[in-house]
This record gives C-alpha cells, sequence and structure tokens, in this order.
C-alpha cells in the first residue's frame, strides 16, 4: 500500500495520462474496447476480495471506459456506473469505522484517501458523460430520420434519469460523513468538492429538468449542494457558479431561487443571499445591455428570490438599487418586484418601527417614480405591482390618493398594456377600498360639509376663555422684517464657509416640529432654509404648497407665517393661562374629555375628505375609460369594460352611462368582445342578491328599465340583441315575464313610463321566443289599443312594435316555401288600429303621428288585404278632414282666419290635422312599395316554386310509368325548368314595376288624389310656414317618388330646390334622407344630383351636416355613388366642430379601409382638392386630416406608389402651401427600404423646394422615421447620401436667398396669390342662391362632348393627383339648362338586387 502513488484530481482527464511529477499517480495504459469486458470483471472479481480500496490496481480499466464512452457499448458503459456505485456504496459504508479509528496509520489514511478520490472521480465522470449523452440524444429526438437511434435514445436516457436520484443521495450521503480526518483533520481540498458538486451544475444546465417529473431530482441536487456548502467550504465557488449559470442558462433562474431559499431557511446560508445579491449588483450595465439572456436570467431570480425570502432580500435591497438607474428594463423591473414583495409580506402593517415606515415609505416613493419611467414594461409591471400591493391591503391610506392619481394618469398612456394595467389597478382600488361600498361624491359631499362644520364648532368651543396677552399674529408682523431680511439672504450668493447644514426629517410633521422649534429661537435664516428645502421635497403637501402665481421669497415667508401663528394657538389652547395650580388641574379634567371628541370628530372629517376625494378620481378615470371602449385592442376594451362592472357595483352614478355606452358593442366581430359585453349584463342583472324568484324578477325588470328612460333607438335594439340572447339561453326566469305582463296589464301597480318599459321588455324577449307574444296577442290588442289609447300614444305605438315581431320572427320550425305568418282582414287587431288612428286623427298630439307609422306597417305585415284596410283609414281620415273644412266655410262669415289655421281661398284646416294627412299619406305609400316589392314578390314566387316542384313530381311519376328510354331528356326538362325560373323572376319584377309605374299613382287609384296637396304645400313654403308641416310634406314628397321612376323624374328638381333653399334644418335634413333612398332604388335618376347630396356636407346645420354625412356614407359604401374627388367632402368632416360628425366621418373611412384599397385610391383626389388654395382648409386642419388618413396606408407597396405620385406631384405644385403640403404628406409615410429608393430616383422633382425650411423638416422627419424602424447597413449608405443632398439643396437654396437679397439680379419666384380664408372650415353655401342654380345637370358624357373642342392634346404624359371631376365642380354649379333639356339618358348605374337580370 505505501508503494501506490499519491492521486491528484485532475483538471483535465488528459491529464492523467501525462507524467505530473515523482509520486503522482499516472495512468499506465488506456485498454482498448475489446479490452474492456474482462478488465472490468477482473475489478468486480478483485472489489469483492479487498473492497474499496480495488481500485488502487483498476482505475485504468474504469478511466480507459469514460475515455471511450462513445465507442464502447450500452452493456460496458452500464456495467462500470453499476461497478462504480457498489464500490463507492461499499466504501461509504466502511469510512465512518475507519474514520474514528484512532489507530489508522498515516499509510492507510493515505491509501483510503486515494481510493476516495479515485472512486468519486470515476463516479462522478460517469455521471457527466451518461448526463451529456442524454442531453444529445434528446436533442437528435426531433430528426425523424434516426428512428433506430432514437429508440436507443429514448431508452437509455429513461434508464439514467431513473438511476440519477439514487447516485445523488449517494454523493449526498458521503459528503456528510467527517473526511476531514482523512485530510489529516485539515478542511477537505477545494478540487474535491468542486467534484461532487460539478454533476449538480451539470444536470442542471439540461433545460427539461424544471418540469415537474424531475422534482426529485431537483431536491437532492439541491440538498447535495447544500451539504456541500456546509461541509466543505463551497460558499466562494458556488456564488460564482451560480451567477455563471444565471447568466448563460435562463430556466436555472427559478430552480436556484427555490435553493437559496431553502438553503437560508433550513440550513442558515442566509451570507450566500448577500453574496448572490451582491454579486449580481455589482454587474457592469454595459455587460448586461450585450447580454440579454443573462439580464434575464437574473431579474427573474431576484424576484423569484423577493417572493421566497422577502425579509433577507430586504436586508441586501441597497445593493440593487443602482440597477434602478441603468438602461436595461428587465433589471428595473426585478427590482421593483422585489420591493413590492417586501412591502406586502415584510413592511405591511401598522405596528410597523419608525425606521421600517421610512424605508416603507421611501419604497412607495421610487415605485411612484416609476409609474412614469421611460419604458412602457416597466410602467406596466409598475402598475401591476401596485395592484398586489393594493389587493393585499399593503399600501398606507395616506398613500391612496397619489396613487390613484397617478393611475388615472397613466390611462392617458400611448402603450396598450401601460392602459390595460392601470384599469386594472384602478377596479383593484374600487375593489379594496377602505371609504364606503357606495363611493357617490354627491351623496359624499352634504355629510362632509357637515362634519366639518360640526368640527370648526367644537374647535371655537375648546379655545381658551382668556385672550392671550398678545396674539400670534401681532406676534408676527413684530417679527416680520427680521424673517423677510434673513429670507432675502438666500437668494444671495454664499460666501464660502456661510452655509449651515440642515438635515430635515423624512416626515411632513417631523419637519414643521423643526421649523417653529427654529423660528422660537430666533433662528430665522434657517427655519427660512429649512421652509425652502421642505417646499421642494414635500411639494403638494399641506402646509408646504406654493400658489403658482406668488415668487419664492414670498411663498417662503407665508409658509413661515402658518407654521408660527398656527403653533402659537395650538399652545395656547393647550396650556391657557390660570391664577392658581388647583383651577388648573379641575380644567385639565373637565377639557380631557371635549379634547378626546374633538381628536375623533377630526379623525372623521380627514376619513369623509379622502372618500370624497377617492370618489372625484374615481369619476374622472370613468370618463376616460368610457371612451376606450372602442379602441382597437381588445384586451382594454375587455378592461374597460370589466371595470364599469366593478364601479356599477360601488353606487357610482355615472356608471350607468358607461353601462349604456358598452351596449354598441354587443355587435362587435370579435367573439371576445361580444361575450364580455354579455357577461357584463349577465353580473349587473342577471344576479341579484334577493333571495326570492319574485324579488329578483322586480330588481332584474327595473334595473332595465332605467336603462330605457331616454334611451335612442340604437341603445333599445342593442339591449333587444341581449336580452334575445338570454332568452335564447334560458337565462331570463319565467318570474320576469309573469311580471312584465302583470305590469302591462295593471294588475302590478307602476307608472306609465313603467308600463311603456314592461311592453318593450317583452318585445325583446319576443325576439328570442316568438311564443311569448303569439300566445298572448289578444291580451295585447284589448289592453294595449283600447279607448285609453287616445290619453297617451307612445303605449300602442309600442305595442304596435312589439306584434310586429310576430312578422320579424316566424317560427324556425316552419318549411323554407310554407305560407307566412299572415291574419284574417276581420281580425280584432286590425279593426282595434283603424279605430285608434282614426280617432286619434282629428286630435292634435304630437305622438300621434309616431303611432300611426308603426299601425301602418303592422297592418301591412301581418294582413290580409292590407291595402284595402289602409284604404279605408285614408276614407274615414279625409272625410273627417272634409267635414272640418265644411265647419270652418260655414263659420268662415262669422270670425276671421285664425293664425293656428292654413288658409287658402277654398276654405282653412287646422294645421295639425292637415299635418297628419300628409303624414298618413306618405306612411301609407311607403308601406304600399315595400309591401308590393317584398310581401308580394317573395309571394309569387313561392307559389311559382310549389307548383314548379308539383308539376316536377307529376312528371317524375309519369315517366316512372313510361319505359325509359334516354336519360337525355330528363336533363332537357331540367334545363327548361331553371331557364323558366329565371324568365319567371323577370316577369314577376316586371309585374311589380308597372303596377308601381302604371297604376298606384293614376287617376283612378286612391295616392292621385293627395299628391295635388303634398305638391302645393311643398311649392308654397312661404304660405304654408309651419316648420313640421313642411317636413313632413318634404317626406312625403320623396315617399311619393319612391313609387314611380316617371315621377320622381319629374319631381326631383323641386326636391333638390327644397334640399338646397329651404330655410328649415328639418326640411333638409327629410329630403338628404329621402334622395338616398331614391339614390337606391333609381340611381340612375338620381346620379346627375350627386353634387347637390355631397354639397349638403357643408350645411350650416350641425345636424344636417350629420345626416348628410350617414346618408352619403351608406351610399358610397354600398356603391350607389361614384366616388372621385368629391369625397374630400367627407374628409373636411374629420375637422367638424361637432364630436359626433367627426365620429362618423372616421367610422366612413374606417369601413372605406376594409374594402380594399379604396382608401389609397381616393388620396390623390382628397389631397389634390384639400391642398387647393381655394379650398379654404388651413394648413392645420389639413395636417389633421392627413394624419387620420394614411393611418389606413399599411402595405409597402402602397407607400412605394404613394412615395413616387408624392414626389411628381412636386413638378405640378403652383404654391408655396401646395408643395409644404406635399411634404407633409411625404412625412406621414413609413417609408421602407424601396420608398427611400424612390425617393432618391425622383430626387429632382422636390429638390428646388428643400430652400422652404418647412419642406426641409419634413423630409428631415421622414429620414429620422425611417432610421428608428430600424435601418439595414445596405441601405444606410443610401440614407446618409440622401441626407447630404437634402442639406445641400437647403442650403444652396438659403444662399441664393442671401444673394437675391443683397442685390442680385436673379428673381426668385414669387407665390401665387391666394384668396384669403376666413375660417378653418370652408364656408357654408349660401342660402341666397338663385333659381338657376337648380336646374336638372347635365350627364358626364354631354358634358365632356361640349368640352372636348377646347382640350388641347397633351404633349407629354405627367403624373398628377387631379380627379376627373376637379376641372367640372364649377361647371355643374353653374348649370343653367332649360327644363326641355333635361337629359333623359345617363351613366347607368348597377342597382343591388336580389332579381336575376334578363
Amino acid at each position: 500500500m505505501a508503494a501506490v502513488s499519491e492521486f491528484h484530481l485532475p483538471l483535465a482527464p488528459a491529464d492523467l495520462l501525462r507524467d505530473g511529477g515523482p509520486g503522482r499517480y499516472v495512468v499506465r495504459e488506456v485498454l482498448s474496447a475489446r479490452e474492456l469486458p474482462p478488465a472490468l470483471a477482473a475489478f468486480r472479481a478483485d472489489f469483492r476480495a479487498r473492497g474499496a480500496l480495488a481500485v488502487l490496481q483498476h482505475f485504468d480499466c474504469v478511466y480507459s471506459v469514460l475515455h471511450h464512452f462513445r465507442a464502447v457499448g450500452v452493456a460496458v458503459k452500464e456495467d462500470a456506473l453499476e461497478l462504480m456505485v457498489r464500490v463507492v456504496t461499499h466504501h461509504s459504508n466502511e469510512l465512518p469505522a475507519i474514520l474514528s479509528d484512532s489507530g489508522l496509520s498515516h499509510a492507510d489514511r493515505a491509501a483510503h484517501l486515494n481510493a476516495l478520490k479515485m472512486n468519486c472521480y470515476l463516479l462522478t465522470g460517469l455521471m457527466d458523460a451518461f448526463e451529456m449523452e442524454t442531453c444529445k440524444n434528446s436533442c437528435l429526438e426531433v430528426d425523424p430520420g434516426r428512428k433506430n437511434k432514437k429508440n436507443h435514445a429514448k431508452t437509455s436516457g429513461s434508464m439514467w434519469e431513473e438511476e440519477r436520484e439514487p447516485l445523488l443521495r449517494l454523493l449526498t450521503q458521503l459528503l456528510q460523513l467527517d473526511l476531514c480526518q482523512l485530510w489529516g483533520g485539515l478542511k477537505v481540498e477545494e478540487e474535491f468538492a468542486s467534484l461532487m458538486t460539478g454533476s449538480c451544475y451539470r444536470i442542471l444546465e439540461n433545460p427539461s429538468i424544471g418540469l415537474q417529473r424531475y422534482r426529485v431530482t431537483r431536491e437532492a441536487v439541491t440538498h447535495l449542494l447544500a451539504v456541500a456548502l456546509v461541509h466543505c467550504n463551497h460558499m466562494f465557488s458556488a456564488t460564482l457558479k451560480i451567477t455563471q449559470m444565471l447568466q448563460h442558462f435562463e430556466h436555472v433562474a427559478p430552480v436556484f431561487a427555490r435553493a437559496v431559499s431553502l438553503w437560508a431557511k433550513e440550513y442558515g446560508l442566509k451570507s450566500l443571499v448577500g453574496e448572490l445579491l451582491r454579486e449580481i449588483g455589482q454587474k457592469c450595465p454595459q455587460d448586461l445591455a450585450r447580454e440579454a439572456s443573462g439580464v434575464k436570467g437574473y431579474a427573474t431570480f431576484i424576484s423569484e428570490l423577493a417572493e421566497q425570502i422577502p425579509a433577507l432580500v430586504l436586508s441586501n435591497m441597497s445593493v440593487l438599487l443602482p440597477h434602478l438607474d441603468e438602461e436595461n428594463y428587465m433589471m428595473r423591473n426585478a427590482v421593483l418586484a422585489a420591493m413590492a414583495e417586501v412591502l406586502v409580506q415584510v413592511l405591511n402593517g401598522d405596528q410597523l418601527e419608525e425606521a421600517a415606515r421610512g424605508t416603507r415609505d421611501k419604497f412607495l416613493d421610487i415605485l411612484q417614480a416609476h409609474v412614469c419611467d421611460v419604458h412602457s414594461f416597466v410602467r406596466s409591471r409598475v402598475l401591476q405591482l401596485f395592484t398586489r400591493i393594493v389587493q393585499c391591503k399593503a399600501l398606507p391610506l395616506t398613500q391612496f390618493q397619489s396613487v390613484v392619481s397617478l393611475a388615472v394618469g397613466r390611462l392617458k398612456d400611448k402603450s396598450v398594456i401601460v392602459v390595460k394595467n392601470a384599469i386594472q389597478l384602478l377596479a383593484a382600488f374600487l375593489s379594496n377600498n377602505p371609504f364606503s361600498s357606495k363611493l357617490s361624491f354627491a351623496d359624499l359631499d352634504e355629510p362632509l360639509k357637515k362634519e366639518v362644520q360640526k368640527l370648526k364648532e367644537m374647535r371655537a368651543r375648546s379655545r381658551p376663555i382668556a385672550a392671550p396677552v398678545v396674539a400670534p399674529e401681532e406676534e408676527w408682523e413684530a417679527m416680520l422684517p427680521e424673517v423677510r431680511a434673513a429670507t432675502q439672504q438666500l437668494f444671495q450668493p454664499l460666501e464660502e464657509g456661510e452655509e449651515e447644514v440642515l438635515e430635515m426629517e423624512e416626515t411632513v410633521e417631523r419637519t414643521v416640529e423643526q421649523i417653529t422649534g427654529l423660528l422660537k429661537k430666533l433662528r430665522y435664516k434657517s427655519a427660512a432654509r429649512l421652509t425652502q428645502k421642505a417646499l421642494c421635497q414635500f411639494q403638494g403637501k399641506e402646509p408646504f404648497i406654493s400658489p403658482g402665481e406668488e415668487n419664492e421669497e414670498a411663498t417662503i415667508l407665508g409658509v413661515l407665517k402658518r407654521l408660527y401663528t398656527g403653533s402659537c394657538l395650538g399652545e395656547n389652547s393647550e396650556d391657557p393661562p390660570h391664577d392658581n395650580s388647583s383651577d388648573e388641574i379641575e380644567e385639565v379634567v373637565q377639557e380631557e374629555q371635549p379634547q378626546t371628541e374633538l381628536v375623533k370628530q377630526e379623525m372623521l372629517v380627514q376619513y369623509l375628505q379622502d372618500a370624497y376625494n377617492f370618489s372625484v378620481k374615481i369619476t374622472e378615470a370613468l370618463n376616460l375609460i368610457s371612451k376606450m371602449m372602442y379602441e382597437n385592442s381588445v384586451s382594454v376594451v375587455q378592461e374597460a369594460i370589466e371595470f364599469f362592472v366593478t364601479v356599477s357595483q360601488f353606487g357610482v352614478p355615472q356608471a350607468l352611462l358607461g353601462v349604456r355606452r358598452m351596449l354598441p358593442l354587443i355587435w362587435s366581430k370579435e367573439p371576445a368582445i361580444k361575450e364580455a359585453v354579455l357577461n357584463a349584463y349577465r353580473q349587473l342583472y342577471l344576479s341579484p342578491s334577493e333571495d326570492s324568484e319574485r324579488a329578483k324578477a322586480q330588481v332584474l325588470v327595473h334595473s332595465l328599465s332605467l336603462i330605457m328612460v331616454d334611451a335612442s333607438l340604437g341603445t333599445i335594439q342593442c339591449l333587444e340583441e341581449i336580452i334575445s340572447e338570454f332568452v335564447q339561453k334560458d337565462e331570463i326566469k319565467p318570474a320576469v315575464t309573469q311580471l312584465l305582463w302583470e305590469r302591462f296589464t295593471e294588475k302590478c301597480p307602476c307608472s306609465s313610463l313603467e308600463r311603456r318599459a314592461a311592453v318593450m321588455l317583452l318585445g325583446m324577449m319576443a325576439r328570442g321566443k316568438p311564443e311569448i307574444i303569439g300566445s298572448n296577442l289578444d291580451i295585447l290588442v284589448t289592453m294595449g289599443l283600447s279607448e285609453k289609447a287616445c290619453e297617451d300614444y307612445r303605449l300602442p305605438q309600442e305595442v304596435c312594435n312589439v306584434i310586429s315581431k310576430l312578422a320579424s320572427n316566424p317560427k324556425p320550425a316552419l318549411e323554407k316555401n310554407s305560407a307566412p305568418f299572415r291574419l284574417l282582414q276581420s281580425h280584432m287587431l286590425f279593426g282595434c288600429l283603424s279605430e285608434t288612428v282614426s280617432k286619434g286623427f282629428a286630435q292634435p298630439s304630437s305622438h300621434w303621428i309616431p303611432f300611426m307609422e308603426a299601425a301602418i306597417t303592422l297592418i301591412y305585415q301581418l294582413a290580409e288585404g292590407a291595402e284595402e284596410i289602409c284604404a279605408d283609414i285614408l276614407h274615414v281620415c279625409c272625410q273627417q278632414a272634409l267635414e272640418k273644412l265644411q265647419e270652418a266655410d260655414e263659420q268662415k262669415a262669422d270670425a276671421g282666419d285664425s293664425p293656428q289655421r292654413v288658409s287658402d281661398a277654398a276654405g282653412s284646416l287646422p294645421t295639425f290635422l292637415l299635418l297628419h294627412l300628409v303624414s298618413l299619406v306618405g306612411q301609407v305609400a311607403l308601406q304600399q312599395v315595400a309591401y308590393l316589392e317584398v310581401s308580394v314578390s317573395a309571394e309569387l314566387r313561392r307559389r311559382r316554386i310549389l307548383k314548379e316542384e308539383k308539376t316536377k313530381k307529376q312528371s317524375d311519376t309519369s315517366t316512372k310509368k313510361q319505359r325509359p328510354q334516354s336519360t337525355g331528356n330528363e336533363s332537357t326538362m331540367e334545363e327548361e325548368l331553371g331557364l323558366v325560373g329565371a324568365t319567371a323572376d323577370d316577369t314577376e319584377a316586371e309585374l311589380i314595376r308597372s303596377i308601381c309605374e302604371t297604376e298606384l299613382l293614376d287617376g283612378k287609384h286612391l295616392f292621385s288624389a293627395f299628391v295635388p296637396l303634398v305638391l302645393k304645400i311643398c311649392n308654397n313654403p312661404g304660405l304654408y310656414s309651419d316648420s313640421a308641416l313642411s317636413a313632413a310634406a318634404a317626406l312625403t314628397l320623396g315617399k311619393l317618388c319612391m313609387i314611380s321612376s316617371e315621377f320622381c323624374d319629374s319631381h326631383l328638381r323641386l326636391l333638390f330646390t327644397m334640399m338646397e333653399k329651404s330655410t328649415l334644418p328639418d326640411v333638409r335634413s327629410n329630403l338628404i334622407i329621402a334622395a338616398g333612398d331614391l339614390a337606391i332604388r333609381f340611381p340612375n335618376l338620381v346620379e346627375p344630383w350627386t353634387s347637390h347630396l355631397y354639397a349638403r356636407l357643408r350645411d350650416p346645420c350641425p345636424s344636417v351636416r350629420q345626416t348628410a354625412a350617414l346618408v352619403m356614407t351608406h351610399l358610397i359604401l354600398k356603391d350607389m355613388v361614384k366616388v372621385k374627388g368629391q369625397v374630400s367632402e367627407m374628409a373636411t368632416l374629420l375637422i367638424d366642430p361637432e364630436e359626433a360628425i367627426v365620429g362618423v366621418a372616421q367610422n366612413f373611412f374606417g369601413e372605406l379601409a376594409n374594402k380594399g384599397n379604396a382608401v389609397y385610391n381616393l388620396l390623390p383626389d382628397i389631397i389634390s382638392h384639400l391642398s387647393d388654395p381655394n379650398s379654404g382648409i388651413e394648413e392645420e386642419s389639413f395636417h389633421t386630416i392627413m394624419r387620420h388618413l394614411f393611418s389606413y396606408i399599411t402595405k409597402d407597396k402602397q407607400t412605394e406608389s404613394l412615395v413616387e405620385k408624392l414626389c411628381q406631384r412636386f413638378r405640378t405644385a403652383r404654391t408655396e402651401r401646395q408643395y409644404r403640403d406635399l411634404s407633409h404628406c411625404l412625412a406621414l409615410l413609413p417609408v421602407s427600404d424601396r420608398g427611400l429608393h424612390k425617393l432618391q430616383d425622383n430626387y429632382d422633382c422636390f429638390a428646388d423646394k428643400l430652400q422652404d425650411p418647412v419642406v426641409y423638416n419634413c423630409f428631415q422627419t421622414l429620414l429620422a422615421r425611417f432610421r428608428r424602424a430600424g435601418i439595414k447597413p445596405e441601405t444606410k449608405a443610401l440614407a446618409e447620401e440622401l441626407e447630404q443632398k437634402l442639406s445641400a439643396s437647403h442650403n444652396r437654396g438659403l444662399d441664393s436667398t442671401e444673394t437675391c437679397q443683397d442685390g442680385s439680379q436673379t428673381p426668385m419666384p414669387r407665390p401665387a396669390k391666394q384668396k384669403p380664408m376666413r375660417s378653418s372650415r370652408r364656408q357654408p353655401l349660401s342660402p341666397a342662391n338663385t333659381d338657376d342654380d337648380f336646374v336638372t345637370p347635365p350627364s358626364r358624357t354631354l358634358r365632356n362632348q361640349k368640352r372636348a373642342p377646347k382640350r388641347l392634346p397633351r404633349k407629354k404624359a405627367i403624373i398628377t393627383f387631379s380627379s376627373d371631376e376637379e376641372n367640372d365642380s364649377e361647371d355643374e354649379l353653374s348649370a343653367g339648362l332649360r327644363e326641355e333639356e333635361t337629359p333623359t339618358k345617363t351613366t347607368p348605374i348597377t342597382r343591388s338586387s336580389a332579381r336575376r337580370l334578363r
């Protein structure tokens, strides 16, 4: 044994093959792969004889296995591993007895030490080899071409994963022994500790070690490293190794965080936490900036460690604070997250010491400062941390207001994720607020004022009766000259050594005490200097509030005065002078109780003030969040919806506005948003806290009725969609339906408003289940259309709307070709409707016309022979009008004309009667057309299809009876049937058209009797001056024009003349709507008048502009109007003063952008028109419009093309304003590499314009944006070259300008004269238009023919942005054709129709 050389652990396996010096062990021979099996057998036999010391003779054998590990077979590897496990296990079991043997010789100790080193070296070597092979094979599993190796790898890998954990336990057991005895009582050498722990680190390098199935392995590694740290002095090496692995392997951060936490808690290794954090804190910021993966590992480790051992992280937080000032945002996030965990788990509660409170406040200040961090990820992370702090109730009440204010401010952040987290934080504040379950600031205002007044009275009573000898104000006036002189010295330069060092207290209260103490000691200068510092540190906090209008000296003096006089008053009230000590003691006993009450009252007032301020901030947030419901980000919309649900539960009154505002989102194309709206209404209305079903139904009905108060038609439609969804899913209980019927039938006492709401809710539910109405139709008719209906026509109007659900919601069980649901003409419904309409005709009521329109619509939807019923109604109403006329004629001789009557030569009628008659005629005419076009047409087609199917069945039956000869006859017959079907469609359409054209308005039909009356009212606005009558007559004229193209053509001039010249906004709005309908029904007739429709977009009345914008939006999006340069009129609405009109314009362009390249194709025309000097659009307004329109240009090809076109346009720009506008448009484009090449290729187009600073700055902005987008190396040179050319052209232009100013003979181009502009919007059309302006404009073909001789042939094609109509608009507006010159042929426009064309 004495002859054995000493074994030194090598740095590399190859070191054992070289002679390391005398007395050192060297591998004598590396066996070949074929020699290994017998050598291992010999080792095994010797091990049985000699035990663990057998390795001294057979080390080379296992070393050879490691040397040839890749070449040898699996059996040899597993045999070697099994043998070494047995050897080390045996050695570990016998070492305790050997180490405890005091008589152990030096030679035996050396032999066992060598054997231990050899055995551990070989075992850990085999472990490392197996681990590396498993990792390599797991990577090869993704290769589909190596199936055999894949299966082999799986088998080998799974074998090793099973063996790994027992081996780690074996090494742990070995390290727990007192191995120092083998080193002569000294510590275990560092190389041996590194050998034992190296396998642990190598196992942790495997990316899959974090999986749940390897939890036992992770625990074994953790315990092995802990034993090495405790017994082998592995602290320094472990610190370096863990830091390196965190930098290079992201996946180990959570593993090491749990391990370090375990070591600190169970093994007492708390110093390791400090060493690791200090090592991370000392990392160079430049190195961290280069190693992104390393930063992520460090950040994760810090965050995870703070969650598990926050107290230890707090004690070492100072070494991490420098990372808050570095560029890398991940480290800032990690340090801030660690602070938040410390605040939640350590610095939480009211029992903190003064130092702990100071640390808490400092951490909160740091977190609040980073709410405004430059990086959006940091801002969003801090908001998340504050959300956790608030949810854990770890935020002091004194910090509530400041953090809420910060969260409200972040609602305006540009980053979507920041806004989302700000909303979540505000929702957390609401859910965890310590104030009240009801946060209406209106309700809190009154109690606050009351308690403040009570506090003032208590303070007045607590003041001493005896007045002080000298008032504090008088003392201050005496001190003021000296204090002012001392304060003025602060603003003079200090002499050397003059400044006095003052340490300011951490809190406001302590600082106030310090300043008042200095004033009483007559140290005025020190007090003033301390006040100056406090104004900076405690800015905005009482009493250090500086008014904006005062200078700093006045502010300091004001604060000092408040502090001094306040402290004197406090002293006087606490220590009033007394004559004798017995009276003083008695006074103190008597005042002790009032002082306690005063403190309680002060606390109550402060509580109410905090609650009021919190409610005000939440209300401010509501207004901002309600505008976010229509953002592009789905997550922000979802958060906004959830926020309003939370706010509603706390009784904030403004929450109802947000609940209504989310209603239109039910139509969203995003399923997540639609589901969020449904969930919101489900939580708000379908989950009341009452116990009984009846009580729940009452709460639900009451809440939904509140929404419908003053609700618009759009709001009601959205609510109907939501309720129908709930009904279809059976989420609305039968008790709700029962309560609604009881309210309608007045079994349950309710107001008229609640009764109408009940009917409307029943109609909404009927959309989901029509049988709700169908089974109770008689009740609706008898109760809703009774004699009381004349008292308020709003209820019968809603009843008609509800019954109409039967027609619009047919039962799904009906077959496709079944007859539509209609009631007999004799049904009581139509009798009641006719009677109610007729009775109300002769009574003045503002609600009769809406009811009449609903009743006529319902009759045409449900009645058999609807035209007969409506003819009877018209007849009865006309009879009443004639009777009134006769009465007027009889009374005409006795009394003069009343101003409330409309007079003419034939007599007079009450205005309301004429209004009712005209409205009734128009509604019947419109519904008659709709009835023919929709219902009759569909019924004709249904009957024809049934007849064809019946004929086909009969022919099939007869064919089967005959002997089949050929299949050709069958196909021929099918083709003939198809042809017959197409021809029949056209025949039916022609039949309907002929009825409308030739029958409805001829002398035999009832409508013809009313046409002269309508035309007379429309043609004589002076005689018929009532605004409601004029509006109704205009609308009726439009409805009559819908009947016949011939009638429409002959009265279009009158219609558009009224649209332009009428002084009544309602008339113009009604005619715009009518013209829009006519453009769809008779597009070829209305097409020449399109410019007059666009002209209404400049109407002086906002409501008319909005109506025109809505109509033009529908026409353009349905392709019923040709879109050219006139679309610039829609673009100008983007700068309209009315927010609603701007919203319509934005919606129009948003929908237009979804239609392919529509916006891109229209941009040239829009730019051309708006940049024209005569357009009246100011430069800033032009920029606003272009910013919105260019946001739709997202494709690279569109950008490249626009860059080229805009550059070419510079050549034709005539004024300075035009090329400034063009350069601004270029600056708005996100230029790509190709776009930059286009800019370079067309440089000559704009080079001479670069002398203008505005143009030059626009191009500089374009290049700056290009660089920020990430410039490629190959285009960097091009960008630099272009920048140099831009600079050269700009400077050359400036030089030439200076030369001209010095007297050069070279003339400078003068800009064209511009007409003066009076406002940012174009001036509205003058109402004083002449009659010549309202003649039928000629068709475009005729205009082109008339202009053709004047055109000169172009010499060269130039790309411009002029539209086809750019030069024609003046001609169109000044058209002066006579009536006989009205064009009879116009450019056809294809009309969208479901019918097949011939």
